[in-house]
This record gives C-alpha cells, sequence and structure tokens, in this order.
C-alpha cells in the first residue's frame, strides 16, 4: 500500500492517540468521517496498522529498572537459534530481544522492581535460556528518550490545512 499525506496524518494522530473517536480523527486530518473510516480500515487491512494497545507507565507499576543484556550462543545453527528465540518469548520479564550483527548474537531489553528482582529473574530466566555461551548486563540509569511513534516523512502536522474536508 503505498501511503499518501493523509494516510501519514491519519497514522501521526492515531500514533499519539489511538483512542481518538473517528469524527475527531477526520476532523484533526482535513476528512470527512466516512473517507477518514475507509483509510483506517484500509492501513488496518494492509497491516500498516498491526493492533492498538495501551502503553502503561512501567515506573508506575514498579518495574523501576531497565536492563540491557547482551548474550552470546554456542552456535549459530538453526537449532540453537530457535531453542533460544522460542525460551525468549515465553519469558514475560523480556520485553524486546534483538538479533545482533556484532560482538553479541542477541540484546535483550528487561524490566526489575529492583536488584534483588533482576537477581531471581538472572536465576530463574537468564541463567536457564538454552544454549547461552556469555551474559553481559548493563542496567539503565534512567531514560532520554522512549518513542512508540514513528516519524512520517510528508504526514505534515493534523490540522494544518484549515481544517478542509476532502474525500
Amino acid at each position: 500500500m503505498k501511503l499518501d499525506r493523509l494516510d501519514k496524518r491519519i497514522l501521526m494522530v492515531l500514533q499519539q492517540d489511538g483512542r481518538i473517536p473517528n469524527a475527531d480523527l477526520a476532523e484533526r486530518v482535513g476528512l470527512s468521517a466516512s473517507a477518514c473510516l475507509r483509510r483506517v480500515k484500509a492501513l488496518e487491512e494492509a497491516g500498516i496498522i498491526s493492533r492498538y494497545v495501551a502503553l502503561l507507565d512501567q515506573r508506575k507499576l514498579g518495574r523501576r529498572m531497565d536492563v540491557f543484556v547482551e548474550i552470546s550462543l554456542v552456535g549459530q545453527s538453526n537449532e540453537v537459534l530457535n531453542a533460544f528465540e522460542q525460551a525468549v518469548v515465553q519469558s514475560p520479564e523480556i520485553m524486546e530481544c534483538y538479533l545482533m550483527a556484532g560482538d553479541a548474537d542477541y540484546l535483550l531489553r528487561l524490566t526489575a522492581e529492583d536488584p534483588n528482582d533482576f537477581e531471581r529473574i538472572h536465576r530463574e530466566t537468564l541463567a536457564r535460556l538454552p544454549g547461552v555461551s556469555r551474559m553481559k548486563s548493563s542496567f539503565a540509569i534512567r531514560p532520554i528518550v522512549r518513542k512508540t511513534a514513528f516519524a512520517l516523512e510528508g504526514a505534515g502536522r493534523p490540522g494544518e490545512d484549515g481544517g478542509r474536508r476532502s474525500g
């Protein structure tokens, strides 16, 4: 699906407020409500909008620590990689996992309540991951930037066309 300026503007607004009523979204991007709804449905069907979620404040939930763990595996066979990836997917504390190029094979981001909780996670989860030959953990002091919205070139700013309605 090729995105035009209006599609990108819709996506920009939805990234900021996924629960915005369609009528308000249409007004913000300068479309009629029916045209806006058609475009949103098309973006969903194309998989560009993959799902709607609630973003939680991890600190208010007691998850005050971000820990980044570099993992090196014993080998690169499909069996080793698949076993590791399947185990990572099953761990609720592991928030992100990336296959890497460079010194480490994977980079994990996990959250913990405090150092004692990280020790528990290390013993119960990380130490049990299959195929691990080396682990290196780094603790984040504080987040500087944590974005969930993608910049969309050519989207303009919602509402900047004076609210003209088009189909």
